[in-house]
């Protein structure tokens, strides 16, 4: 059979039971008790499994004495069975949504610095047309967030994508980079300094990211360049809980993206220190993954989060 024509499916009469069943057999790894699950016989769920390889050309199944184990054809046929049926599931629930008028669940992952400004404004946005609309919101790192994407627990992201991972199907849109700045405490002596300098600043306490991030390499590498050896003197953490309170109570300097930094200032928390450092981030952008169809309600945010990206940068 000619498998290159992308609707080989509706000339070889793919059934939606052998997808099930393909799901089945990778749940149990036994034929009998993947029969079960689906109220069939052993011996009909044996044909099913051996006329969709016919169809196919392939081995989906290695037959073992104990059980039965995906080939890697099988594999790619049991990832593709439960997408397809994930979102003919989604088409329903979908159709739900629009005749209730917009409502549902959207899932959206973020890192620090757009979950500041940029996605809380679409968030309002949304809400002003779609109160009943629930979005659930994931803050956490851009390697965290890409592993919960790829595995479909979101409908999609805003961070970084990284070259290290695997990131085939999924595509990017680019939304801005992401300065570095120093902050201290409101009425920090440093405040009233002109003309500061990395060497004025590299020998003083600070609270930084802990090794293994990027910020924290790139904070390294910013006085390594400038021919100084990084800060000593640091407390290694990212708990915004515990970085305000350090601020408060002692002279340390801390790194942080400037629009996060903007967003604690104008909350009277902390005070951006008057000296442009050469450090930044990765830009961040928009993921998501190219076979995930979007809900009528993660479209509607997702077009608000381009519409804010728009304004905010």
């Amino acid at each position: 059979m000619d498998t290159t024509n992308p609707n080989w499916f509706l000339k070889a009469r793919l059934k939606t039971r052998q997808l099930l069943l393909l799901i089945a057999l990778d749940d149990y790894r036994n034929i009998h008790r993947a029969a079960d699950e689906l109220h069939m016989t052993q011996p009909a769920a044996s044909k099913q499994i051996k006329d969709l390889e016919e169809m196919l050309d392939v081995k989906l199944f290695e037959r073992l004495p104990r059980g039965m184990e995906p080939t890697i054809y099988g594999e790619t046929m049991i990832r593709h069975a439960r997408m397809a049926l994930t979102s003919l599931a989604l088409a329903h629930d979908d159709i739900v949504t629009l005749k209730a008028g917009l409502t549902g669940q959207v899932e959206v992952g973020v890192i620090m610095t757009p979950a500041m400004a940029l996605l809380p404004r679409a968030i309002a946005r949304v809400k002003e047309e779609a109160p009943l609309l629930r979005i659930g919101v994931q803050l956490e790192t851009s390697n965290l967030l890409l592993d919960k994407l790829q595995h479909g627990t979101l409908d999609f992201m805003i961070g970084r994508i990284f070259d290290t991972g695997d990131t085939s199907g999924l595509i990017y849109e680019e939304l801005t980079e992401e300065p570095a700045c120093a902050v201290v405490r409101p009425g920090h002596p440093l405040l009233e300094r002109k003309n500061l300098t990395l060497q004025d600043i590299a020998p003083l306490p600070w609270i930084v990211p802990p090794h293994g991030s990027i910020l924290r390499y790139r904070f390294d590498m910013m006085f390594r360049r400038a021919g100084l050896e990084p800060p000593a003197n640091v407390v290694d953490t990212t708990a915004m809980l515990m970085i305000t309170a350090l601020l408060q109570q002692t002279d340390s300097l801390h790194v942080m993206p400037i629009e996060v930094a903007q967003y604690y200032a104008s909350l009277n928390v902390m005070r951006i220190l008057p000296i442009e450092i050469p450090c930044k981030m990765d830009a961040f952008g928009i993921i998501r993954h190219q076979d995930h169809l979007l809900s009528p309600g993660a479209d509607l945010l997702l077009r608000a989060v381009r519409a804010a990206a728009k304004e905010i940068y």
